[in-house]
C-alpha cells in the first residue's frame, strides 16, 4: 500500500531524509522509529503528500504521488503531531465540515461521523467547541477527521501524545481494530506501545534507516553484549565491586535494592562465576539469568553508535538496511 523508493528530502545542503526504501503492506502496522531530528516526521510529511520529495518514487494506494496526486492523497488518512483544527467550531460542526472537503455524499457522511464519534470516544464533547477541550480530546478529534473518510493507509505520528493512560488504552484498541481493516504507519516516542502495537518496525537515524523488521526479529538478531541480571537477598554491600571483577563482565548497572544487570563480552557466559562468587560469600542468590536485549536497548544502540564497518550492516546484522552516515 505504501511503496518508498530512495526516498530523499533536502533542504538546500542539509539532508533530512537520505534515499531511503521502504514498502508497507496492505493490513499491515508498521511504526517508524528515531530519535528527535531523525527524519521521520519528514518522512510522514511526503507520504501524505504534504511535502514534495527532493528525489525518489513513491505510491500510496497504488497512486504514485507524483503522476496522480489528488488520487493518492485521497487513499491518505494523517494525524500530525500537532493537531490542526478550528477552536471556534464544535466537534460535531467540524467532522461534517471534514466529511465535506473529503467528498463524502449528506446521506453517508451522518452515520459514518457517528460511528466515528463512537469510535473515538468523543460523545461527552460532540457538541463542545474545540477550543474549550483538552489536549487529549483535540487530540481525538483529529484522529476521528483522519479515519472519517475510510481511508486504505493510515499515517499516525505521535497518535497517544497528550492522553491519559485510559484514553492512551482505549486509543491503542482503536489502533489493532483499524489494523484489521486499513494500512497503518505509525511513529511514536514511546517504545512499549510500538512493540505492543506494530507488526513491524522501522528506525531511522540521521536521516536513513538503521534496521528494519518485526519487534521479535530484531531482539533476535540482536548481536551485541548480552545482559545477565543478578538479584541477591540482603544487597551485600561489596556485590558491585565483586560482580564488576568476575572475568567477562564489562559494565554494572545497579537497580532495585540487590538488583543488578551485568554487560557481558561477547562469548562470555558469566553465569557459573557468579554463582560461585555468591556460594565463597555466603550471598543468597534469588536470580540468575540472561535477560534479552529489548527494543529500547537496540534503538539506543542503533542511534547513538559511531559509524557501522563498511559492509553496511550494524549491530543486527542482516537487519539492519544501511549504513549509519557519521
Amino acid at each position: 500500500m505504501i511503496d518508498a523508493q530512495s526516498l530523499t528530502r533536502r533542504y538546500g545542503e542539509f539532508t533530512a531524509v537520505d534515499g531511503i526504501s521502504f514498502t508497507v503492506d496492505e493490513g499491515e502496522i508498521v511504526g517508524m522509529l528515531g530519535p528527535n531530528g531523525a527524519g521521520k516526521t519528514t518522512t510522514l510529511r511526503m507520504i501524505t503528500g504534504f511535502l514534495p520529495p527532493t528525489d525518489g518514487h513513491l505510491t500510496v494506494g497504488g497512486r504514485d504521488l507524483f503522476s496522480d496526486p489528488v488520487a493518492a492523497r485521497r487513499e491518505v488518512g494523517y494525524l500530525p503531531e500537532n493537531v490542526a483544527l478550528y477552536p471556534e467550531m464544535r466537534v460535531a460542526e467540524y467532522l461534517r465540515y471534514r466529511a465535506m472537503l473529503e467528498g463524502l455524499p449528506r446521506a453517508k457522511a451522518r452515520p459514518r461521523i457517528s460511528e466515528t464519534v463512537k469510535s473515538c470516544f468523543l460523545e461527552e464533547v460532540e457538541n463542545q467547541i474545540i477550543g474549550t477541550l483538552s489536549k487529549g480530546y483535540r487530540q481525538r478529534v483529529g484522529l476521528a477527521a483522519a479515519i472519517l473518510h475510510h481511508p486504505s493507509v493510515l499515517v499516525l505520528d505521535e497518535p497517544t501524545v497528550g492522553l491519559d493512560p485510559k484514553q492512551i488504552i482505549a486509543i491503542r484498541e482503536l489502533i489493532r481494530e483499524l489494523g484489521h481493516k486499513q494500512t497503518l504507519l505509525l511513529s511514536s516516542h514511546i517504545l512499549p506501545e510500538v512493540e505492543l502495537l506494530c507488526d513491524r518496525v522501522i528506525i531511522i537515524d540521521r536521516g536513513r534507516i538503521v534496521a528494519e523488521g518485526s519487534p521479535r526479529d530484531l531482539q533476535d538478531s540482536w548481536v551485541g553484549n548480552t545482559i545477565l541480571r543478578v538479584e541477591l537477598k540482603d544487597d551485600p554491600g561489596e556485590a558491585p565491586e565483586v560482580l564488576a571483577a568476575i572475568p567477562g563482565v564489562v559494565g554494572i548497572v545497579s537497580g532495585d535494592t540487590g538488583c543488578y544487570r551485568l554487560e557481558c563480552s561477547t562469548n562470555t557466559d558469566p553465569r557459573q562465576s557468579v554463582f560461585e562468587a555468591a556460594k565463597e560469600r555466603d550471598w543468597v542468590l534469588l536470580e540468575l539469568a540472561h535477560e534479552q536485549a529489548s527494543l529500547e536497548d537496540i534503538f539506543v544502540r542503533l542511534t547513538t553508535q559511531e559509524p557501522v564497518p563498511s559492509s553496511g550492516r550494524g549491530e543486527l546484522g542482516d537487519a539492519s538496511q544501511e549504513e549509519v552516515p557519521s
